[in-house]
């Protein structure tokens, strides 16, 4: 994929310390969905303000992706992770190999949908929290405020 600023600012922001456990806290935790929450966070760091529309667009593209690729192809990975004296477990880990490179690269689908939904900058980044609350309140009806607060001072400047 060509020209991916989101992708590229995701990748840092995820190798932050700290960031890469926060997200998978709020993802198992509290059922929220990370590229979404890097999407809000990209948008707050890259000055493009959201409204309500941009935020259902997001959330709508990322239930679609995650319904039909993200959800079943982590299930079957974490699926594989556990030994199995039936299985050889070699070919059982080369499998959950391929299975995360796909479900990594329905991610990445998932993710260029979103940037395109991304309006344009303004050119004042705004705090990550704003952001991370505005799009988690219209995923979930449960905003998970602490969690979300520990994502935000963890993502990079």
């Amino acid at each position: 994929m060509a020209d991916t600023p989101f992708w590229d600012w995701a990748l840092k922001a995820y190798a932050a310390p700290g960031v890469q456990e926060a997200c998978l806290q709020l993802q198992d935790r509290t059922g929220q969905n990370v590229p979404l929450l890097l999407w809000a966070a990209w948008t707050a760091a890259t000055g493009r303000p959201l409204d309500e529309d941009a935020i259902e667009g997001a959330c709508d593209t990322a239930r679609a992706w995650d319904a039909a690729a993200v959800e079943p192809l982590r299930a079957v990975r974490r699926t594989l992770k556990a030994t199995n004296p039936d299985m050889d477990g070699t070919a059982r880990e080369a499998l959950r190999d391929q299975v995360k490179a796909v479900e990594l690269a329905a991610e990445r689908h998932l993710m260029a949908g979103l940037e395109a939904l991304a309006p344009a900058s303004s050119g004042s980044p705004s705090p990550y929290i704003e952001a991370l609350v505005a799009v988690a309140r219209l995923w979930t009806r449960v905003v998970p405020r602490p969690a979300l607060t520990t994502l935000a001072e963890r993502l990079p400047a």
